[in-house]
C-alpha cells in the first residue's frame, strides 16, 4: 500500500470509530417480537399503466374508504394517520384498517366482513377495474406490492400496489373479476435478540365467489359484481410470515427497480457528448472570432477619425440599455433563481440519502420548505437585476416579485383542485392544507423576499464595463433564423434532447403513479441540461449581437426557455401514445399540470439563459477598449 493511500485508510478508520450512526426521521427500524401487532395502513387507489402497450385511463385517485368501494372498516371507523405537508398536499393520506397481521402468526382464510354492493356501486367498481386501478397499503413503512419479473433483464422486483380486479375478455367476457380475497406474505429478517424486522410485503389478490352462501378463500369461481342488482361479497384474507435473508438496510432495493438502466446510461452518455461538443464549438467560435475582433479593435489608433467598427463592437453603447418591461423581466428572473436554488438543494439532499422512500412525502416537503426559505434569493436577484438596468421603483418590484408568480401558481392549482373535488378524488387538497401553503407564503416566503430585496438594494446594481449612449441607434433588419420566435424553437431542441429519456420516466412517475428514485441520473442530467442551455443561449445571443441587434435581454430569456415549448410538444405526444382519457375532468387535469410544468421549466431555463448571457456579455465588453 502506498503511503498516501495508507494515510487515507487510517483517516477513514479513525472517522469510523469517532462517528455514531443515526437514522433519519421516519426511517428508523422497528423490531417485532412474537405476536406483536403490525399495523396495516391503507392508502389510496391509483390508476396505473398495466403493460408496455397499455394506456393510462385516468388521473383521479380515490381514498381507500371511498363509500362506493364498500371495503371493510375497522371498529370505531377509520382514523387518519399523521402525515407530512408534502404527502397531504398531493392527497397521499393513510388510514388504519381492520386487517390483523400479528408478528410471526400465520392465519388462514380470515373473514374480514361481508358487504352488500349495490348495482350502482358495482358499476362504479367495474369501471375502476377496467381503468386498471391499484390498491395501495403501507406496512412498517413498506408499500404492499406484487412480485413481478422484468421482461428485459429477468430481474425479480416488487411492483408497488396490487390490482383491484382483473379484466380478461377470454375468461371473463361479460364483466371483470373483483378481487375479494388477499394472500398476504410478510417477509421478515430475524435479529440476534430474538426479534424480527419486516423487509417485504407481498399481496396476491384473488377473486372468489361464495359457495352455498359461504366465503371461499381459494379455488372457487371468479366473483363478478352485478350492475343490475345487489351483490353479496365476503372479504377474506390470509397472512403468511416468511423468513428472508434481506437485511433491513436494503429492503427497498427490490421496490426501487429501474427499468432497463442501460437506457439511462445511454441517454446520459449522448447528452454528455452533446454538451461537450456544444461547449467546444462555442468556445472555439467565441475564442477565435472574439479574440480576433478584440485584438483588431484594441490595435486601432484612437486618434484616427475613422474606426472600422461593425458587428457586436458597433453597439457597445446600446447593449446595456434598459430593456422593455424591465419590471416583468426582473420578477421572472428572481423567481427563476429561487426555483433553481430549490432544485439544486433538493437534489443535494436526495443524493445524500436524506429523502428516504420510507419517509413519505419527504421530497415534496423538502421542495416546499426550500422554495419558502429561498424567497431571499428571489428578492435579492430580482432587485439587483432591476437596479442594474436603471430601475428605480424598488417597492413595486419587490411586491410583484413576492406575489406575481406564487399567485399565478396558486390560482392554477386552486382551479385544478376544484376539478379534483368535483370528481371526489383523494388528490384534492383539503382547505386546511391550502391555508397552510398560504401561511407559508405570507409569513415566511414574502418577508424573506423583502429581506433579500433589502440586501439587493443595498449592494446596488451590477457595474457595467461600458456606458450607454443617450440616443439609441437604429437596428438593421436581421436574418430570418434570428427572428424572435425562430431562435427559441431551434435552441430548445438540444436541452430537450439531453433530458428526453429521463423526462419520460418523470412524466410516468407524475401521472402514472410509478415510483422513481433515480436521483443520480436526474442530478447528472440536470447539470448537463443547465450547461447546454447556458452555452446555446450565449452562442445565439452572440449571433444576435453580431447582427447589430442590442435588445438581447428578453431574447436571452426566451432562448433559454425554448425547451419549455418542446416539453409541451412531448406532453401531447405522451398523451397520444400512453394516455387514453374518456372524461373531460381528466383532460383538464392533464393539460393543467402539463402547462404548469412547462411554465416552471420556462422560468428555470429562461433564468439560466439570461444570467449566463449577462455574465458573458459583461466579460465580452470589458475586454475591449472604448474611446
Amino acid at each position: 500500500m502506498l503511503p498516501s493511500t495508507r494515510g487515507v485508510g487510517f483517516g477513514a478508520l479513525f472517522l469510523a470509530f469517532c462517528t455514531r450512526a443515526f437514522y433519519l426521521p421516519g426511517s428508523a427500524p422497528r423490531d417485532y417480537a412474537l405476536n406483536d401487532k403490525v399495523d396495516v395502513l391503507v392508502n389510496v387507489l391509483t390508476p396505473v399503466i398495466s403493460g408496455p402497450e397499455a394506456k393510462l385511463k385516468s388521473l383521479i385517485n380515490y381514498d381507500y374508504y371511498y363509500p362506493s368501494f364498500r371495503f371493510c372498516q375497522p371498529e370505531g371507523g377509520p382514523k387518519e394517520q399523521s402525515e407530512s405537508i408534502g404527502a397531504i398536499l398531493f392527497g397521499d393520506r393513510l388510514f388504519n384498517s381492520p386487517y390483523d397481521a400479528s408478528s410471526l402468526i400465520n392465519t388462514t382464510c380470515q373473514v374480514l366482513c361481508s358487504q352488500t354492493i349495490s348495482a350502482e356501486d358495482g358499476k362504479f367498481i367495474n369501471e375502476r377495474i377496467k381503468e386498471n386501478y391499484d390498491v395501495n397499503w403501507l406496512v412498517d413503512g413498506l408499500p404492499a406490492a406484487e412480485m413481478m419479473v422484468d421482461d428485459k433483464t429477468q430481474d425479480v422486483f416488487y411492483d408497488i400496489g396490487f390490482a383491484l380486479g382483473e379484466v380478461d375478455e377470454v375468461r371473463f367476457p361479460t364483466a371483470p373479476a373483483f378481487y375479494n380475497h388477499l394472500e398476504i406474505v410478510m417477509r421478515y429478517h430475524p435479529r440476534e435478540n430474538g426479534k424480527n424486522r419486516v423487509v417485504g410485503v407481498l399481496v396476491w389478490p384473488m377473486s372468489n365467489a361464495p359457495s352455498d352462501g359461504k366465503a371461499v378463500c381459494g379455488g372457487g369461481s371468479a366473483l363478478h359484481l352485478s350492475e343490475t342488482s345487489d351483490t353479496e361479497v365476503s372479504f377474506t384474507y390470509s397472512v403468511l410470515w416468511e423468513v428472508s435473508d434481506t437485511p433491513w438496510a436494503t429492503r427497498y432495493d427490490t421496490y426501487l427497480h429501474i427499468f432497463d438502466p442501460k437506457i439511462h446510461w445511454l441517454s446520459l452518455s449522448y447528452a454528455t457528448i452533446i454538451v461537450v461538443f456544444l461547449c467546444s464549438m462555442v468556445s472555439i467560435i467565441l475564442y477565435r472570432s472574439i479574440a480576433r475582433d478584440i485584438s483588431r479593435y484594441n490595435a486601432l489608433d484612437l486618434a484616427d477619425d475613422i474606426q472600422e467598427d461593425y458587428g457586436w463592437k458597433l453597439i457597445w453603447g446600446e447593449v446595456f440599455r434598459t430593456p422593455r418591461h424591465l419590471m416583468a423581466l426582473s420578477v421572472l428572473v428572481g423567481n427563476g433563481a429561487q426555483l433553481i436554488t430549490m432544485i439544486g438543494v433538493t437534489l443535494v439532499f436526495a443524493l445524500m440519502g436524506f429523502l428516504s422512500p420510507s419517509n413519505r412525502g419527504a421530497l415534496a416537503t423538502v421542495m416546499i420548505i426550500c422554495w419558502t426559505i429561498f424567497g431571499f434569493v428571489s428578492g435579492y436577484v430580482s432587485t439587483r437585476v432591476y437596479a442594474s438596468f436603471g430601475g428605480t421603483d424598488h417597492r413595486t418590484n419587490l411586491f410583484f416579485t413576492a406575489t406575481l408568480v406564487p399567485t399565478f401558481i396558486f390560482v392554477v392549482m386552486f382551479l385544478l383542485n376544484l376539478f379534483l373535488i368535483s370528481a371526489n378524488s383523494s388528490g384534492a387538497m383539503p382547505f386546511g392544507t391550502l391555508l397552510s401553503v398560504v401561511f407559508l407564503w405570507f409569513l415566511i416566503d414574502a418577508p424573506l423576499t423583502l429581506l433579500g430585496g433589502f440586501f439587493g438594494k443595498k449592494h446596488g446594481g451590477v457595474r457595467h464595463p461600458v456606458r450607454v449612449n443617450q440616443i439609441p441607434r437604429q437596428i438593421p433588419p436581421g436574418p430570418k433564423y434570428l427572428r424572435p420566435w425562430v431562435t427559441p424553437l431551434l435552441s430548445g431542441v438540444l436541452p430537450f434532447g439531453a433530458a428526453f429519456v429521463e423526462l419520460y420516466f418523470i412524466l410516468s412517475s407524475i401521472f402514472a403513479s410509478r415510483a422513481y428514485y433515480a436521483f443520480g441520473f436526474v442530478a447528472l442530467t440536470t447539470g448537463v441540461v443547465g450547461l447546454t442551455i447556458a452555452t446555446v443561449t450565449i452562442l445565439c445571443v452572440y449571433f444576435i449581437l453580431c447582427s447589430e441587434e442590442y435588445r438581447w435581454h428578453w431574447r436571452a430569456f426566451f432562448i433559454g426557455g425554448g425547451s419549455a415549448f418542446w416539453l409541451i410538444a412531448y406532453g401531447f405526444f405522451y398523451w397520444t401514445s400512453r394516455l387514453s382519457f374518456a372524461s373531460f375532468t381528466n383532460v383538464v387535469l392533464y393539460l393543467g399540470y402539463l402547462f404548469l410544468l412547462a411554465f416552471l421549466q420556462f422560468l428555470v431555463s429562461g433564468t439560466i439563459g439570461f444570467l449566463a448571457t449577462y455574465w458573458a456579455i459583461r466579460k465580452l465588453y470589458s475586454a475591449i477598449r472604448i474611446d
